[in-house]
């Protein structure tokens, strides 16, 4: 029987351990829980009822020797457990950000592959269903731009506020879109971001030091060119409508993350007509008001099936089992190297090529 250890119990580590206590189907057992807090790691053992705490990784790698381990920390703290992780022999599974180091981020990367080890990365969001009828639409319908957004509120964690320990906005929460952006239309050449601050105050976030909010324009290897806007300075669900917009020369598609997908153009109902008022022959085009769309929901569990996918991966070892891992740490990487060039260009106010 393969064991399962866990660093890092807060909330992340919970929404896992969750899924881990329904699959009682796989041969594996949670055998240890490691936390620099003692009572988290505590909690988890008490409510897994097996597995012992530690507060110690290497420690817990000594007396547990597990087969693989799921990873759960702060961005700025990723580096040390992985290293470790990899001379073990140890599989792993790793939230994203991966780190914010790109260059260590490449070097994981390659160590894991010299070991041969199954890694996996917390984009959970490729597995949903409607990635299916979406890809097939972006196949069959020649997308010339897209346009994104993802605006929230402040995280109630204090190392989130600092830039330099969370990456900001863009590459700690709004990273799962700019993956799903990767995944659904490919790779990015450049990037162009320009952040906004001074609308979050100090007193509202005691050590706040991060951006407000932020838009970054790219451009795809493939010509085409997108937008990304995004902010934590919201303060109800009404200051913005959060979704991706994927726009062919006759039709749309509104992805609304984690909940459903719409195309728009493709039956007659949603296919706009002239619209009286509209100056002809100045280039404008207004949508049918009338459009109904066709609608692709949401109906399965996508984090569970992301967890279990990297234990039957783990479990059996076997290559096609290890394929059907729809975001192995590899190809995360190339997802930082997407929103740290975001960064960059913020902080130097010029274009940055993605570096991978």
């Amino acid at each position: 029987m393969k064991k399962l250890a866990v660093i890092g119990c807060g909330g992340i580590g919970g929404y896992h351990l969750e899924h881990f206590m329904q699959f009682k189907d796989l041969d594996f057992e949670l055998a240890g829980f490691c936390d620099i807090i003692p009572e988290r790691a505590e909690g988890f053992a008490k409510l897994a009822k097996k597995g012992r705490a530690y507060s110690d990784f290497r420690k817990m790698y000594d007396e547990v020797n597990p087969d693989f381990v799921f990873i759960g920390i702060p961005p700025y703290k990723h580096g040390e457990i992985e290293f470790e992780t990899i001379e073990r022999g140890i599989h792993m599974f790793v939230e994203k950000p991966v780190t914010l180091d790109i260059d260590m981020a490449i070097e994981i990367s390659a160590q894991i592959n010299a070991k041969n080890l199954i890694a996996a990365s917390g984009f959970q969001c490729r597995y949903d269903n409607i990635n299916e009828p979406v890809l097939d639409y972006i196949k069959n319908n020649q997308i010339v731009i897209m346009q994104a957004s993802r605006v929230g509120g402040v995280p109630e964690v204090d190392w989130w506020r600092k830039k330099d320990l969370s990456g900001g906005q863009l590459a700690e929460q709004t990273v799962h879109q700019m993956d799903l952006i990767r995944y659904l239309l490919g790779e990015i050449d450049t990037v162009y971001s320009v952040p906004t601050r001074g609308f979050i105050k100090d007193e509202e976030w005691p050590g706040y030091d991060t951006d407000d909010a932020s838009t970054t324009v790219f451009k795809f290897k493939s010509g085409i060119s997108g937008t990304m806007t995004t902010g934590c300075h919201s303060l109800n669900g009404a200051s913005w409508d959060s979704k991706m917009t994927f726009g062919s020369r006759s039709s749309r598609l509104d992805y609304i993350l984690c909940s459903h997908a719409l195309i728009y153009g493709l039956e007659e109902q949603d296919k706009a007509e002239d619209i009286s008022g509209v100056v002809k022959g100045d280039g404008m085009q207004l949508r049918n008001e009338n459009e109904v769309g066709i609608r692709y929901n949401t109906s399965v569990d996508f984090g569970k099936i992301c967890d279990r996918t990297f234990i039957e991966a783990v479990i059996s070892g076997e290559d096609s089992m290890i394929q059907k891992i729809k975001s192995p740490y590899c190809d995360a990487v190339k997802t930082l190297a997407f929103v740290l060039a975001c960064n960059e260009s913020m902080a130097t106010g010029k274009p940055v090529r993605v570096k991978i």
